[in-house]
């Protein structure tokens, strides 16, 4: 599935950090120096965000996430009742990602998506405060139960399509998934049209069609791998609700089961609310409630700053050519536990 080359080491950054020297201290600045950037900040006039030609806030361009493929979705143990690094940690960890990125210029094996910063969240959830995923229902721990993929821990048998998940066979990540950072392939593209904005998402090929204007729901029977999406703008804010779910996906990478599910198929309750609002001329701050209590015993949100890079090449996820992971699976445990093919 993986259509980039990816060096080693580049999904390892908290290593990285651990390991690497702290810089040297700066030198101190003169009061004055430093009081001249403060004084110019006051006096800096308000961010306008842009308009696009028909008057709706312009949130169009390249929003890679590549900041964040060393930001995990629930809080790491080590950080443990602490939301943001300190200014001292941040320094330490760039200096150490800078190292590492200088070891790869130019080196024989190609380096994927990199990031260049470092970003002071210590994990993507935000909410519940202590940055872990809500416990599970009895109803998701059920479904969670019947749930298979190639990455499941402990599945050994693989015998069919429906042992792998929806990515295993290039088909899509889902919702909340596709907003979410991997360790490569990581291109947002937002581009607009009167009363549609649609976002590109370079991994599993997404084009994600939202509608910003009064549209008829979807016959609440017809599901979606996505969901279906509706936009509307606050301000400069645009706020994508989506429902209508398959089920067919789980809400993390990870095994957390997404509703209506094999059990239930007929819930609707599970919904998922975006707010992208942009900030700065390169800054979106991105927001992302999920709820679905068959599932969740509380909902759950996600928020990060997307930065604008125009520069950053967007790739043809072409996942199935050459792609032989999923017979290769069956075949080997076919193999491990004996079985023999007619």
């Amino acid at each position: 599935m993986m259509k980039r080359v990816l060096a080693l080491g580049s999904i390892s950054l908290a290593v990285g950090f651990a390991q690497a020297p702290a810089p040297a201290p700066a030198k101190a600045k003169p009061a004055a120096a430093a009081a001249k950037p403060a004084a110019a900040a006051k006096s800096a006039a308000p961010f306008v965000a842009p308009k696009t030609p028909w008057g709706e806030p312009d949130l169009q361009g390249i929003w890679p996430l590549n900041h964040l493929i060393s930001v995990g979705l629930q809080r790491p143990a080590r950080y443990n009742g602490k939301a943001m690094l300190t200014d001292e940690e941040v320094s330490k960890a760039q200096d150490a990602l800078d190292q590492r990125n200088s070891r790869f210029e130019g080196a024989a094996i190609p380096v994927a998506d990199t990031s260049k910063r470092v970003m002071k969240q210590t994990s993507l959830i935000i909410d519940p405060p202590d940055g872990q995923f809500p416990a599970l229902t009895e109803y998701g721990k059920q479904v969670q139960a019947q749930m298979k993929s190639s990455y499941k821990p402990g599945q050994t048998v693989f015998d069919a399509i429906e042992d792998f998940a929806s990515w295993d066979r290039c088909i899509t990540r889902g919702m909340p998934v596709t907003m979410e950072p991997r360790n490569y392939n990581n291109g947002i593209q937002i581009v607009q049209s009167p009363g549609y904005v649609v976002i590109f998402v370079e991994m599993a090929h997404e084009a994600r069609i939202i509608p910003t204007t009064k549209m008829p729901d979807l016959d609440p029977t017809i599901k979606q791998w996505l969901g279906e999406p509706r936009g509307h703008w606050e301000g400069n804010t645009l706020v994508v609700e989506s429902k209508n779910f398959n089920g067919l996906t789980g809400q993390t990478s990870a095994g957390v089961p997404g509703s209506p599910g094999p059990l239930q198929p007929e819930t609707t309750d599970f919904h998922v609310v975006e707010r992208f609002t942009r900030t700065a001329a390169d800054t979106i701050e991105f927001k992302m409630t999920v709820d679905d209590p068959k599932v969740m015993t509380r909902p759950y949100t996600v928020s990060y700053p997307m930065f604008l890079d125009n520069t950053y090449d967007m790739y043809e996820y072409a996942c199935h050519e050459g792609n032989t992971a999923v017979r290769n699976y069956i075949e080997t445990s076919r193999f491990e536990r004996g079985v023999k093919v007619k």
